[in-house]
């Protein structure tokens, strides 16, 4: 049986594994039929919207060859439903992160390298994360925005962003990880499950449990920044101080216009390809249209005159 076509599985075919994570809206097990599987077992299947599930299945399988592994890469997505024997959805498959995106405590547990590892300062209790240079925390930033203008341009709203579910990593090289997709939803349409937030990473101008793109544009902007800067709190409004050589003036300037932009009302906000832009360090240049070039006047003399005619001679 393979899963990648996205064909639903029955529950009863899995062989669930050890439980490798617990979350509020469900749990994580391993897959002992297919190791490099996850199951996301949801707590309450029947507050599971499976239409909606369906439909993010289906947008990694509408993809293109290249664009479908560009998404593997960067997201734990949906890549089928799991279903019980009443025909209800149960949970889904997906990927196990990289296995560069975890790290090993002294008591010998592996966990997840989380986004929160990045933006605060390091702590004994977890040395053995491997700690991002300046220019690896710049690469991180662009990674992050690059992974989420994807989503953007497939017509998604991703919804939950926080620093629980984006792993990171520096090995071999630096690159993002996104959980908990199943939060995400095409634009216009309802979420799998009610909408959840996190505390310190809610659009203040978004009402509870609502998301769109211009709340994902705001908390796309509190990860950028606060990847810079290694704060968990930046925000517009708050100090934003970039670490030391991640960013050289032109591109703190244009992160610090596009932060304070990012809490000003829906439709106003910077989208991810500003963001990408301005960590680029290009200015953008506004052209205007070229006049016209005047036309050379017209002697209508010589086209409306009488002119001789010849008779042409047919053999």
């Amino acid at each position: 049986m393979s899963v990648d076509d996205g064909t639903d599985v029955p529950l009863g075919s899995l062989v669930p594994g050890d439980r490798i994570g617990d979350g509020g809206q469900g749990e994580v097990f391993a897959v002992t039929s297919w190791p490099d599987l996850l199951y996301k077992k949801y707590r309450d299947p029947r507050q599971v919207d499976g239409d909606a599930l369906a439909a993010l299945v289906a947008v990694r399988r509408a993809l293109p060859a290249g664009p479908r592994a560009a998404l593997d890469g960067t997201a734990a997505w949906p890549l089928c439903r799991v279903v019980g024997q009443d025909g209800r959805v149960t949970g889904f498959l997906m990927r196990r992160a990289p296995g560069p995106m975890s790290w090993r405590t002294d008591a010998g547990a592996t966990k997840l390298t989380e986004l929160a590892f990045l933006l605060r300062p390091p702590k004994p209790a977890w040395q053995a994360v491997v700690q991002p240079s300046p220019a690896e925390r710049y690469a991180l930033a662009v990674a992050l925005v690059d992974a989420l203008e994807r989503l953007h341009t497939m017509g998604l709203v991703v919804g939950d962003l926080s620093a629980a579910n984006i792993l990171w990593t520096v090995r071999p090289e630096p690159a993002v990880f996104l959980l908990d997709c199943d939060g995400a939803r095409l634009v216009g349409r309802p979420p799998v499950l009610a909408q959840a937030d996190t505390i310190d990473w809610a659009d203040p101008l978004a009402r509870g449990g609502s998301v769109s793109v211009d709340s994902d544009r705001y908390k796309s902007a509190l990860a950028v920044c606060r990847v810079l800067a290694c704060d968990a709190y930046a925000a517009p409004g708050a100090p934003f101080v970039p670490v030391p050589g991640c960013l050289d003036e032109r591109r703190e300037a244009a992160v610090r216009t596009l932060l304070e932009r990012a809490g000003g009302p829906y439709g106003t906000r910077p989208d991810l390809g500003q963001w990408r832009v301005a960590l680029a360090g290009r200015d953008v240049i506004r052209l205007t249209a070229a006049a016209p070039a005047p036309r050379p006047p017209v002697d209508r003399a010589k086209f409306d005159d009488l002119r001789r005619r010849h008779t042409i001679r047919l053999r």
